[in-house]
């Protein structure tokens, strides 16, 4: 048995601080390729397609990311569950840094022909693929740390981390698309944050370089030999709950922050720049709200909290594409915020719940698997069907409203099943669900 050293407060703060900047980190990576692909990649990389089926082809490349995220969460958790978690936080990080920074350098179709797009597929996957091993890292670190009244609050530092990611990236992107021409944006200055990435991704190495190991790996005697299978054979139900459990968070916020971008721009002439600030302002106030909901998930149970999120969905979707397609700032930005309200009221206890309802010796992977199959379910498919589905309506895409409702009905039943956790140690190595 390894000793287990008690984690002081201060301690919990700069363990919680590391993971957020990390985690923000990487999120910044995975968000700037989605920017990028709402504004400009289609032209760029698919200049043969009509500007609707060159969105469509970029959004695909979008996507892969998404397939590539369950198998990072299966080779990282592998060595998460085997080896600990600090060394996924370092490989996770590195991977995804390094693609990002390579997707910033790709030539053009005009310049290499099919190529091109080729190996913006090859580097969105590698991007999936570390960040399929960033959460369960960072989450896990910090939620087997914390104290068990206090498990949601901690954990949601890293779940802020997504929302300061995507307000980086798309911050760097709209200070570019104000100060450059269209011309100069297309030709080079998309490319300027993904050559941040670079920069950023030293920094979190530096942060992470310190992190204590977790002291619920440390307490486990008898690791799993093979992580996936024993996930397989004794947790599958419990996977397949909560891949379709938060499969909405996933489309709410693509839907939101890529799909919404390319449709206002596209077919109702809205600015980039004023689509940019009123999806960035949605964001802030989402990221804000995420302790308050974590904090109340303390309270009152993370079951009740991920079943009220869910049910506001339900309701807010027509709702959301209405406010959509009016064009205006104030009305879009309040169809945005109650979408992601619903979310963080969700969200925002996820990363407690989750490891929660995993046993120890294989909750690097479960909670990983069950995290990325949510995000191919809901975020891979979301900005693809959402497109395609809004070419073929009217000036309102109820379609995409439908589709939303539909997968937010899914994800309510899915939680309906799962069980309430709040609060139990995570040092424990009983599986809460089979």
């Amino acid at each position: 048995m390894h000793d287990v050293r008690t984690v002081t407060k201060p301690s919990m703060l700069r363990l919680a601080a590391a993971s957020l900047a990390g985690t923000a980190i990487e999120f910044y990576d995975f968000f700037v390729y989605g920017t990028a692909a709402a504004l400009v990649l289609g032209p760029l990389f698919f200049p043969a397609f009509s500007p609707v089926a060159g969105t469509l082809a970029a959004f695909v490349t979008f996507g892969v990311g998404f397939v590539a995220r369950p198998l990072g969460s299966v080779l990282f958790g592998h060595i998460g569950d085997r080896r600990g978690r600090r060394p996924v936080l370092v490989g996770s990080l590195l991977l995804t840094g390094a693609s990002t920074v390579a997707v910033g350098c790709v030539p053009t179709y005009e310049s290499i022909g099919v190529a091109a797009p080729a190996l913006l597929l090859v580097l969105r996957f590698l991007q999936g693929l570390g960040l399929g091993g960033e959460w369960g890292g960072a989450v896990l670190l910090t939620a087997e740390h914390a104290p068990a009244e206090r498990r949601a609050l901690w954990s949601s530092f890293p779940q802020v981390g997504p929302a300061l990611g995507f307000l980086l990236a798309n911050g760097v992107m709209l200070a570019l698309s104000v100060t450059l021409s269209d011309a100069q944006f297309a030709q080079w200055g998309w490319r300027v944050p993904f050559w941040v990435a670079g920069v950023l991704a030293t920094v979190g190495l530096w942060l992470r370089s310190s992190l204590a190991e977790s002291p619920s790996f440390l307490e486990i005697d008898d690791h799993a030999r093979v992580p996936l299978a024993e996930v397989v054979r004794d947790h599958w139900r419990l996977v397949l709950l909560t891949a379709g459990a938060l499969s909405v968070g996933y489309a709410i916020f693509y839907a939101v922050t890529t799909w919404s971008l390319a449709y206002a721009t596209e077919r109702l002439g809205v600015s980039r720049t004023v689509m940019l600030t009123c999806i960035m302002a949605a964001v802030v106030v989402k990221g804000a709200l995420t302790p308050l909901a974590a904090l109340l998930g303390d309270r009152y149970g993370r079951r009740p909290m991920c079943l009220t999120g869910c049910t506001a969905a339900v309701l807010w979707m027509f709702p959301t594409v209405y406010l959509l397609a009016t064009g205006e700032p104030l009305l879009m930005f309040a169809g945005f915020l109650g979408a992601l309200i619903a979310f963080v009221t969700m969200f925002g206890v996820i990363a407690a719940y989750l490891p929660e309802l995993y046993e120890p010796r294989v909750r690097c992977t479960g909670a990983a698997v069950g995290y990325n199959l949510g995000g191919v379910l809901g975020g891979a498919l979301t900005p693809i069907a959402a497109t395609a589905l809004a070419e073929h309506g009217g000036r309102v895409p109820w379609g995409v409203g439908a589709y939303l409702t539909g997968i937010a009905l899914l994800s309510l039943g899915c939680f309906a099943l799962l069980p309430e956790t709040r609060p139990v140690p995570l040092v424990v190595a009983e599986p809460v669900m089979d």
